[in-house]
């Protein structure tokens, strides 16, 4: 019987404590070895909520899959900000521009609904609503519209 186990560790930075060693003690595997596999796997992502999936099977062999981390922890990241506003609307925390955006847009790639570069660049921008941060400069809606309205093909067309 395969079991999995699903969760966030911090990237890099997992440990045999909560909540990894007690989701894992159950199953009977090296808790070090997992650990140790998740961090190495993980440390591009230094310091990040990381969702990973652990899938043992019968014989106690283990494989781990990694998951990229909320878009939100990689706007935050990019900006070196540890949290967003508290009050977004009417408090901004940062302000992000497009080759930024482009950057997170591209790590989310994978995860993400849109097919175009364009319309995965205004999903960050969604994101970032929530966060009080502002894009180029300008609200998130503005910035969502300048980019309906082409203002930044330049840049994302080169990518």
């Amino acid at each position: 019987m395969t079991s999995i186990v699903e969760l966030l560790v911090s990237g890099g930075h997992a440990t045999p404590g909560p909540p990894l060693g007690p989701a894992l003690g159950p199953l009977g595997i090296n808790i070090k070895a997992v650990v140790d596999e998740i961090n190495k796997i993980t440390s591009t992502y230094n310091g990040i909520q990381v969702p990973v999936k652990i899938i043992v099977d019968d014989k106690k062999k283990f494989t781990i899959e990694v998951g990229t981390p909320p878009t939100s922890a990689l706007v935050l990241t990019e900006l070196k900000l540890e949290k967003g506003s508290g009050n977004a609307g009417s408090e901004t925390v940062g302000n992000i521009n497009m080759e930024q955006l482009i950057k997170v847009a591209g790590a989310k790639h994978e995860n993400m609904l849109s097919y175009t570069l364009k319309n995965r660049v205004k999903e960050v921008i969604g994101s970032c609503t929530t966060l009080g941060i502002t894009v180029e400069n300008m609200t998130t809606k503005d910035a969502s519209k300048a980019v309906d309205e082409g203002k930044f093909d330049h840049i994302l067309e080169n990518k």
